[in-house]
């Protein structure tokens, strides 16, 4: 007992301890267990023998936890927790006791075969493996390999993969941020342009979206700094941000505001009557007081709480009487455990118990369980039961009544239950919940910036959209694969592909703020919440037929959720009062289900499955859910959430974003446990979706079938039927259609759009008219009978129309208006009347804007509203300046009054009541509405009472109707009385005019409908008894007939306004001025001239970079110069010499062409710093110019360019304008910098200031007595006197990019001009100077000797692509311009040649990836290759074998085909990597190319692709450019990563550095050497000396010394995209080869070698025979016998014998085998032809065997010659000379030899020679290669050298001449050969090298004709190893 007591004391002291410990508040006594603290922060007692006796005493069952339970019943299992189950659930693959303890140990299930065995031994379905879901419970199924990133992705440390762009994007896109690690440091921020705004972050957004009330960047920082916000409606509070939130939200101790600014300067707050302050200033609502809830954060309103109401007992435990808790089994156990005996009798039932009650007897009275306790007997029941109130008995328990025992459906069993799933789901093997069948679910949400979609259950996290402006709301239709979303600073709701393409606009007008979106999948429509106009509609989901669904007593409504298949629609509303409301998808039967306890519901989800709705509060921080209608409400979270935003479900899981933690969470849906970040550090993670088929469940029905139920607009779901309704505003005809057009309707204007609210319906509701570009109307007319409504939008300055339903919208009136605030429609005639405030003017014009006219222009002040009466011929308008009145006049501007000057402060809407003839008109200023008589007379005030500011009105009917802008409202009333006041629409911004359309206008009979009323332009109505006037379009006058214009204006001003040409008449006496209508887009219009002889402006486009032309009316508009301009600021026309001149400031030039633009030719290239204006005395050949560089100057030549003098270069700063008074013999400009007009003499003498000061002129002319200019500063057109600079006016201002400007007097006569007849006798340009006149050519073409005629094209030039162009620089000028080649469709050229037997430029396309051809003139276009391309970097074409070779770095190969695209082969397709720039030595046989693989390298083979070396693949970087020097045997590279240019001999070896550094090299080419047996002592021409290569960073062409790598000089400068560059000269592209006659006899491709030749097939069969036989074309199968005979003719004919055209033993041959067939026939089993005999044979043989021989006699001629004659050639002079390529013609073969100085790089490359004292050679083997000595010591070369000498005495000597042989020389050890001696040789080894068999003769004689007398005594220059 001691021990026991003990014992208990020491559990007693551990118990008080462990309640202590846990809550220092509570202790309870000895012999006393604690209980855990309850939500009220209570302590509960319990006796100790209560803990552990299996009662739930403490209600929280603390008591309990941890005890060991009574042993389970036999039939029953005990789990490892005490948990009791049925034996038979063991080891059936539910974990039942909720520990898996019931599952352990248990044998294998053999799982099926499209099951996955997990490690726990569940099987669960394949096809759930690595689906991202842990459906096997213990994660074994999710055991997979990372997925592989693509090649635009970013994989992150963890193994996800993101977008590759978002790689240090400054958004950590990773979950564990690897993507914004190592970073650079700095990165710059985007810089936004002017008409953007740069939000903090440096996102830019249109500058419009600043201030204008909407959140656009995100983060508030548009809105902040706001000095007039769009205001807040009543009872809203506006934050610093600009965001509303409730009144009641100001000082309530939350942070609503984003920038906490409504909790800033906060006095102790005061609650209103129904709310409770906390103690932190808080306010909450009163209700939650003392309801158990911690509302106020700091506990303060439970605190003092009165327990009058006991706290509620578990369901297992009594109550009693004295409001205590005790477990259900301590209630009759004849212990009062209450202590007020409330649980024991007489209190209740209880029946008295015997001292012999067991569990051995009768199971203890037990229905299942016994057991003792403290000698009582204790009934249990089983798992699945629970006991009844008599302590005896149990009863079922029902799991299905309580959430979260199955995820979807429940049944119930006696003693248990069973879960099961709906349609479109499975049971997990935990049997439970529930997995959705189809694809892994994926989370879609709006990013604000972009959409994306994240896996719920991994890492991988993708982009969907970007690019996006505020993208908030979004949705998704899964048949379709469409996903749809609202964005609030576009205020559009767009749809796109849910692969991201195809992104369109579903509805683009009348919306503020969609913030909520759904998609009905089931019947394809489309719903949306608006919280800006307060509404619910619907549309179709292309966004047709839209209506407005709900409108009334709707305040912020935001999120939305459909559910199709019940035909229900929900919604939250976050206004004044916050409710969540649902309603059928009609509109019908709408319903509140939820108001209470709700301050900003957010998000809104439903679970179709489980028939439940969820949302969020972000107020209350708080995720509830609800059944459907509202009942069984509960919060699933209410902890740890900031600002919940938006939520969806999925099987059971919750997903919401939160705007403060920038993340996307989850939680289990029924406990709200198992809380997890999804995603986190997002941009701003907005609406949120799981994209899922099951989320739109296929099984509801479509009520509206396939016909639309039968409706002709909408059909919508209404519960379980349909209803049709119709678009907005349209009656509905029967049950079924709806009226095709509106009949009447109110139309308004609200600035950012045009509503109207029909009048045919009752519901009033506005409707926005679908209009574009809407920005900011203001006044507005209709036309019933064409069915148009005009608008004037004072923002865009124009005057617009559209149909009514927003069809065929355009552009009336767009130029010369600056303030068009007032609109009137004549009816009658169609004619358009406005006002303009700016220009202070009334105009009118014809109904399309054409024919316009100003009527009245002068004593006019701010005119504003103007409305017209055709009735009776008059106009009425308000005027709001100094003095405010209303005029009076006739429509055509006659009969002029004042009507109304008293009692006016702001005179704003005018109408006419046409039934009672009277005039109404609203004054903002006097707050009134009054009318009177159409005179003015009986003026009356109809309305003098509450009008802030009334706008616009109109009359109709028996009502006025008029706009308020103060109110926000429209408002009609009696027209008569002005009582009835109604109003129509409220909480409107922005409201402008009103109209009321009708149909139903009176018609007006007039002479204008007859013939125009005789008028030639407009006929314009009149007052009676006139009735009608004509009237001519601006600046035209009218003819004496007073019915007839003229045909356009004699004496007018014209001036370029950067996007359009205006012209002013001078023959009217006011200045207005006209567009010039010209049908194409202008960009920057600077320069301008005229033609007045055939009536024609010119003008240049800085942006467009072209010169134009048109007729004075803007028709015949044709681009004249297109090319190479690049800022033309001045141009000038030669009326009578037919020419334009014009200055180029970005190329400083000045050049000249005909009208039409041809026969373009740069005049001035050279000391050209910044040309500008230029203008032209034709009669005295004169061209005057000013430049505005670094030393301005006003300069003068002829205007041929000759005789250039400097006028004036003194005291001048930005001379921009220019012009000549020819009568008063002066020079005039203005010069912006020192802001002055100056004139001087025609010489720059007398120089004087006519005008100063003027602020910045620009454009200068003159006319009559008068000068005339542009002002940037003023915007303004300036005259003044030309002689005394007085009388100065203001032509016509606010005309904002003024530029050029020409004073024209088409009656003015042209003047005389040199060149004026039959073009001065030139050919191509004539050109006038002060003495007489010159003819020229074009840019880069001479002159021709007689002075008269010119060249058709140049000699030689260079070709280069720029990737849309390839030009043409001609090297026979100096002023290296470059000429634009008029190839069409050039998209991105790369690789071009020239091929100048046909005189064909090839090229490369990579856009197109094609291979084409073409003249230099353009014509002939031709795709030589057109597909199996991708990279195609490189080209070269073998002008002698007419073959077209290339590199395709996309594929790896080089490929070969005829020069027509024919008998395409591939030549090499192993070992490339990257193949670049490629060349051709057709002569020698060689192909070369660089390759910019891993490891860079220049290669050689033969034009077979035969004998493949590399030749370079040491110090390379990237090898771009590839040329050849034919004639020093070398080959030139330019590296662009090494950043130099290289040259080696064609083995590779004798490598130099030409040009280093380089910046970035790109193509190369050079000169050949010209041939001309005249030149043998001459220098090497200069053009022959050079090296020319485009370079990509410095955007030029450059050329350099080819031999000294000295020189160097930028050719053409600032050309963007440079590529390939090639010369092409006469000399270029010389010599031939085997393959050079008849294709070498080879039927397909023929390619030449060093020694011989081959023939090769094309891949690809053309259908015709091909032969690897050199003159044999096999048989065709299907030939007759007869035709099989034909090779043997063709041998014969073709002159060639058959040995000249056998290739070697060695060549292959494809179609027709030597070793099968023999050498003359092949196909033989086919063919029946003879075989031809073996005589021809041995023929062949004895003439081979006789030339070879031949030729052996001949060198050894040569060789003893040359010992005979090696004295007379002592003199070194003759080592300068070397031979240039042969020139041969095929037809005789003849062989012209010629000389020419050797080029200097061969001093750089003499051999060196190892000296000794004597300074003779000493014992060595000398190699001679191309003149170049090497010593002995290079072995390996010497080697590669011999192997070419077999070659030299090949057959068929006459087809190549080769320079380049071997000789060994061995000397005595006395003697030495000496420098002259050594150059000897290698002379006379070229002589016999270059002879030839067939041509001994002619070579002969012309060697002996062009060699030097060898008596020549020249000074021998010393040698030196230093020299070298």
């Amino acid at each position: 007992m001691q021990l026991a007591a003990v014992c208990g004391t020491l559990i007693a002291s551990v118990l008080l301890i462990q309640a202590i410990a846990g809550n220092p508040e509570c202790s309870c006594g000895r012999n006393h267990f604690t209980c855990a603290v309850n939500t009220f922060g209570e302590c509960t007692c319990i006796p100790a023998q209560w803990q552990c006796d299996g009662d739930n005493d403490c209600g929280d069952h603390s008591d309990e936890d941890g005890c060991t339970l009574p042993t389970c019943s036999p039939l029953d299992f005990h789990c490892d927790n005490g948990k009791c189950i049925r034996r038979s659930w063991v080891c059936d693959g539910d974990n039942d006791c909720e520990d898996d303890s019931d599952e352990q140990d248990c044998p294998p299930r053999e799982c099926e075969e499209d099951e996955f065995h997990c490690q726990n031994g569940y099987c669960i379905r394949s096809l759930w493996h690595c689906d991202g879901d842990n459906d096997c419970g213990d994660n074994s199924d999710e055991q997979c390999d990372l997925r592989k990133c693509s090649d635009k992705e970013f994989r992150c440390t963890d193994g996800s993969c993101i977008a590759e762009h978002w790689y240090c994007d400054g958004d950590i896109d990773c979950k564990d941020g690897s993507d914004e690690e190592s970073c650079p440091s700095e990165v710059p921020m985007a810089t936004c342009s002017v008409e953007e705004f740069q939000c903090s972050y440096g996102r830019c957004i249109l500058d419009i979206y600043h201030c204008d009330g909407d959140d656009d960047c995100g983060d508030w920082s548009d809105e902040s700094d706001c000095s007039s916000h769009q205001p807040c409606r009543s009872g809203e509070f506006m934050c610093s941000s600009g965001l509303c939130i409730n009144a009641g939200w100001r000082c309530d101790g939350d942070s609503d505001c984003d920038d906490q600014s409504d909790e800033k300067n906060c006095t102790t707050s005061t609650c209103t009557t129904d709310q409770f302050r906390c103690k932190s200033g808080r306010c909450v609502r009163l209700s939650w007081r003392c309801d158990g809830e911690d509302d106020c954060s700091d506990n303060s309103d439970e605190i003092g709480c009165e327990k009058t109401d006991s706290p509620q007992c578990a369901s297992d435990q009594f109550l009693c009487g004295n409001g205590r808790c005790i477990g259900q089994r301590k209630v009759c156990n004849e212990v009062s455990d209450c202590g007020d005996g409330s649980d024991e009798s007489p209190h209740q039932n209880c029946r008295p118990r015997s001292s012999e009650e067991n569990c051995n007897v009768n199971n203890g009275g037990c229905s299942q369980k016994c057991q003792m306790a403290r000698g009582q007997v204790q009934c249990t029941c089983h798992t699945g039961f629970r006991l009844k109130d008599d302590g005896r008995s149990c009863q079922d328990v029902d799991e299905c009544s309580e959430e979260g025992y199955c995820s979807q459906g429940c049944t119930n069993t006696e003693g248990g239950f069973q879960c099961w799933c709906v349609h479109g789901y499975e049971l997990r093997p935990d049997k439970r919940s529930c997995k959705a069948l189809g694809p892994e679910p994926v989370l879609l949400f709006a990013n604000r910036i972009d959409i994306r979609q994240v896996l719920p259950h991994r890492s991988e996290y993708t982009l969907l959209l970007n690019n996006l402006e505020n993208a908030i709301a979004l949705d998704f239709h899964h048949n379709m694969e469409l996903v749809f979303w609202s964005d609030v600073t576009l205020d559009r709701i767009m749809k796109a592909n849910l692969n991201g393409s195809n992104v369109e606009e579903v509805v683009s007008t009348g919306l503020e703020s969609p913030g909520g979106l759904a998609i009905d999948w089931i019947h394809d429509k489309l719903y949306w919440t608006d919280s800006g106009t307060s509404r619910i509609e619907v549309a179709n989901v292309d966004g047709t037929h839209r209506k407005v669904l709900l409108w009334q007593n709707m305040e912020k409504p935001r999120a939305i959720a459909l559910h199709p298949i019940e035909g229900k629609i929900y919604w939250t509303d976050w206004g004044n009062t916050p409710r969540i409301e649902y309603a059928n998808m009609d509109g019908s039967n709408r319903r509140i289900i939820a108001d209470t306890h709700l301050f900003w519901p957010n998000g809104l989800t439903i679970d179709y499955a489980g028939h439940r709705m969820y949302w969020v509060d972000a107020k209350h921080h708080v995720i509830e859910r609800a059944n459907l209608d509202g009942s069984n409400r509960k919060a699933v979270i209410s902890q740890g959430l900031p600002h919940p935003f938006a939520i969806t479900v999925f099987e059971d899981s919750l997903y919401w974003t939160d705007w403060h933690t920038k993340s996307i969470n989850s939680a289990n849906k029924f406990t709200g446990k198992n809380q997890e970040i999804i995603r986190n550090k997002l941009h701003f993670p907005m609406d949120i979706h799981t994209l899922h088929p099951q989320r739109q469940p296929a099984g509801g029905r479509n009520r509206c079938g396939n016909n639309n139920g039968g409706c002709s607009h909408l059909c919508l779901p209404s519960n379980k039927t349909f209803t049709c309704t119709c678009p907005t505003g349209f009656q509905k005809i029967d049950n079924f259609n709806c009226a095709q057009s509106l009949d009447k309707f109110l139309l308004f204007a609200r600035r950012t759009d045009i509503r109207r609210i029909s009048f045919d319906t009752e519901d009033k509701s506005d409707d926005v008219i679908p209009l574009a570009d809407v920005r900011s109307a203001v006044a507005l007319d209709w036309d019933s009978k064409d069915e148009y409504i005009y608008w004037s939008d004072v923002t865009t300055d124009s005057i617009n129309r559209a149909k009514w339903d927003g069809s065929r919208q355009q552009v009336v009136v767009d130029t010369s208006l600056e303030s068009p605030a007032g609109l009137a429609f004549d009816w009658v005639t169609s004619k358009l009347y406005w006002t303009d405030a700016g220009t202070d003017r009334i105009e009118v014009s014809s109904a399309d804007g054409s024919m316009r006219t100003v009527l009245i222009w002068e004593n006019l002040d701010r005119p504003r509203d103007v409305v017209v009466d055709p009735i009776g011929g008059y106009m009425y308008w308000t005027d709001w300046g100094a003095s405010p009145k209303i005029e009076r006049a006739g429509m055509d501007a006659s009969n002029r009054i004042v009507i109304i000057s008293s009692n006016l402060t702001w005179p704003n809407g005018l109408a006419i009541d046409y039934e009672t003839e009277r005039l109404y008109w609203a004054d903002a200023g006097m707050k009134t509405i009054d009318f009177s008589n159409l005179d003015g007379t009986d003026r009356q005030v109809l309305i003098g009472s509450q009008l802030p500011h009334p706008f616009g009105l109109t009359v109709y009917l028996d009502k006025i109707y008029w706009t308020d802008w103060q109110s926000k409202s429209i408002q009609s009333a009696n027209k008569l009385s002005g009582l009835g006041r109604v109003t129509l629409r409220e909480n409107l911004e922005n409201l402008m005019d009103i109209h009321m359309f009708h149909r139903h206008r009176s018609p007006v009979p007039t002479v204008c409908k007859v013939n125009n009323g005789g008028c030639s332009h407009l006929c314009l109505l009149a007052p009676l008894p006139k009735g009608s006037s004509c009237a001519c379009p601006t600046g035209i006058t009218l003819q004496s007939d007073g019915k007839t214009c003229a045909h356009g204006m004699n004496s007018f001003l014209i001036f370029a306004r950067r996007t359009d040409i205006r012209m002013v008449s001078l023959d009217i006496p006011y200045f207005a001025d006209v567009v010039l209508a010209i049908n194409e887009s202008l960009k920057n219009t600077i320069a301008i001239a005229v033609d007045p002889k055939e009536g024609k402006v010119y003008w240049s486009d800085s942006t467009l970079k072209k010169i134009s032309r048109s007729n004075l009316n803007g028709t015949e508009y044709e681009d004249i110069i297109t090319t190479g301009l690049m800022t033309t600021d001045g141009l000038a026309v030669d009326a009578v010499g037919r020419k334009i001149y014009w200055t180029d400031t970005g190329t400083n030039r000045i050049e000249v062409a005909n009208l039409d633009g041809s026969m373009r030719k740069v005049l001035i290239w050279q000391n050209l710093d910044s040309p500008r204006a230029i203008a032209l005395y034709h009669e005295m050949g004169y061209m005057f110019w000013t430049d505005w560089g670094e030393h301005a100057k006003l300069e003068r030549s002829g205007m041929d360019g000759t005789g250039r003098v400097v006028l004036i270069s003194n005291n001048l700063g930005w001379p921009n304008g220019l012009a000549i008074d020819k009568a008063g013999s002066q020079l005039l400009w203005a010069d912006a910098h020192t802001e002055r007009i100056e004139a001087a003499d025609l010489n720059g003498a007398n120089r004087r200031t006519l005008v100063s000061p003027v602020q910045h002129p620009y454009g200068l002319t003159l006319l009559g007595p008068h000068i005339y200019w542009t002002d940037w500063q003023t915007r303004s057109i300036q005259r003044t006197d030309k002689n005394t600079g007085g009388s100065s006016i203001t032509v016509r201002g606010n005309l904002p990019g003024l530029m050029d400007i020409q004073a024209v007097d088409r009656n003015k006569p042209l003047g005389f001009n040199k060149c004026g007849v039959r073009n001065g006798g030139c050919s191509h340009l004539c050109l006038p100077n002060p003495s007489s006149l010159s003819c020229s050519c074009p840019t880069g073409i001479q002159l021709k000797s007689d002075g008269r005629t010119c060249d058709d094209s140049p000699e030689t030039y260079l070709l280069f692509s720029s990737r849309g162009s390839i030009r043409r620089i001609s090297l026979d000028t100096n002023d290296h311009t470059d000429v634009y080649v008029p190839v069409p469709e050039l998209n991105n050229v790369i690789s071009l040649d020239y091929d100048s037997v046909d005189g064909k430029v090839y090229y490369t396309d990579v856009h197109l990836d094609v291979i084409r051809r073409a003249n230099l003139n353009g014509s002939t276009l031709e795709t030589v290759i057109s597909h199996g391309l991708k990279t195609t970097d490189g080209l070269a074409v073998d002008w002698v074998a007419r073959n077209l070779y290339w590199t395709d770095t996309g594929r790896n190969t080089i490929e070969v085909a005829r020069l027509d695209g024919s008998n395409r082969k591939v030549l090499i397709n192993n070992s490339l990597d990257e193949p670049r720039a490629i060349a051709v030595f057709p002569r020698k046989g060689y192909l070369f190319w660089t390759d910019w693989g891993h490891i860079a390298k220049i290669e050689r083979s033969h034009l077979d692709g035969s004998e493949r070396k590399v030749l370079i693949n040491t110090d390379l970087g990237w090898p771009n450019g590839l040329t050849l020097d034919y004639d020093t045997r070398r080959i030139y590279w330019v590296d662009a990563h090494l950043d130099r240019i290289e040259s080696s001999d064609l083995n590779g070896k004798l490598r130099q550095i030409l040009v280093s550094p380089v910046s970035h090299p790109f193509a190369l080419t050079q000169m050949e050497t010209v041939s001309s047996k005249l030149t043998i002592l001459s220098h090497l021409s200069q053009q022959d000396r050079w090296i020319y290569w485009t370079d990509w960073q410095t955007k030029s062409i450059q050329r350099v010394d080819k031999y000294t790598g000295r020189s160097k000089e930028t050719i053409l400068a600032n050309v963007e995209g440079l590529m390939d560059i090639i010369v092409v000269s006469p000399q270029r592209q010389t010599g031939t080869n085997f393959c050079g006659v008849k294709n070498g006899g080879c039927t397909h491709l023929c390619f030449a070698r060093t020694a011989d030749f081959v023939c090769a097939c094309p891949d690809e069969s053309d259908g015709k025979p091909c032969s690897t036989i050199p003159g044999y074309v096999p048989p065709d199968p299907d030939t007759s016998t007869a035709s099989a005979t034909q090779p043997d003719k063709s041998h014969k004919n073709s002159g060639v014998s058959t040995e000249e055209l056998t290739p070697p033993a060695h060549t292959p041959a494809k179609n027709c085998s030597v070793q099968d067939t023999g050498l003359a026939n092949c196909n033989t089993e086919q063919s029946d032809g003879p075989v031809p005999s073996d005589e021809s044979l041995h023929m062949s043989y004895i003439i081979g065997g006789v030339l070879t021989m031949l030729a052996f006699l001949i060198l050894i001629a040569a060789f003893i010659i040359y010992r005979h004659k090696k004295s007379k050639f002592a003199d070194p002079g003759v080592s300068n000379l070397t031979y240039s390529n042969p020139s041969y013609r095929t037809s005789t073969q003849e062989v012209k030899i010629e000389t020419v100085q050797k080029p200097p790089i061969y001093n750089q490359l003499r051999c060196k020679k190892e000296t000794g004292i004597d300074n003779s050679y000493t014992k060595e083997k000398i190699k001679i290669v191309e003149g170049i000595c090497l010593l002995s010591s290079d072995e390996l070369y010497w080697e590669d050298l011999k192997q070419m000498k077999p070659s030299r005495v090949g057959i068929l000597r006459d087809h190549v001449c080769m320079k380049t042989d071997t000789v060994s020389l061995q000397a005595s050890s006395s003697g030495s050969l000496d420098d002259t001696e050594m150059e000897q040789l290698l002379q006379e080894e070229q002589q016999s090298e270059c002879s030839s068999v067939h041509t001994t003769r002619a070579t002969t004689s012309e060697r002996h004709g062009s060699l030097p007398d060898t008596g020549w005594e020249i000074q021998r220059k010393p040698s030196t190893e230093s020299e070298v």
